[in-house]
């Protein structure tokens, strides 16, 4: 089953994405901060981070270039999710090696078709 590491402050919104994805059949570890981002992805190793660019402690640009730089977290796929606008975050984004960038608010089923082109869409779903 792959896991997705869910990074978001907001506990409704963490609630909602990772309800429904854990529903789709994915395993899914949450954070609330940028450490605490850092500590899961290190000693987890997920298949696919996907972050608030808006998070305590550092910011989800901060967060990716950490995990880029480190041999043992460099490969992991990180989606950046924000409601700022496009502009300079998206491009501050790519540099920092994120591979997608979703506005907020995001639909799950958004969310999903991500997840599932970046770490596949064949798990077994659950009643929802």
């Amino acid at each position: 089953m792959p896991t997705i590491l869910f990074v978001e402050d907001q506990l409704e919104l963490q609630l909602l994405h990772v309800t429904y994805l854990q529903r789709q059949g994915y395993e899914v570890l949450t954070a609330g901060d940028g450490d605490r981002a850092l500590e899961l992805a290190r000693t987890h190793r997920p298949d696919m981070i996907v972050m608030d660019h808006s998070i305590p402690r550092r910011t989800g640009i901060e967060v990716a270039r950490e995990l880029r730089a480190d041999p043992n977290t460099a490969a992991i796929p990180i989606v950046l999710m924000t409601a700022l606008a496009y502009g300079a975050v998206g491009q501050r984004a790519r540099e920092a090696g994120c591979v997608a960038f979703l506005a907020k608010p995001c639909l799950p089923s958004r969310l999903l078709v991500e997840v599932r082109r970046l770490v596949g869409g064949d798990v077994a779903q659950t009643s929802a």
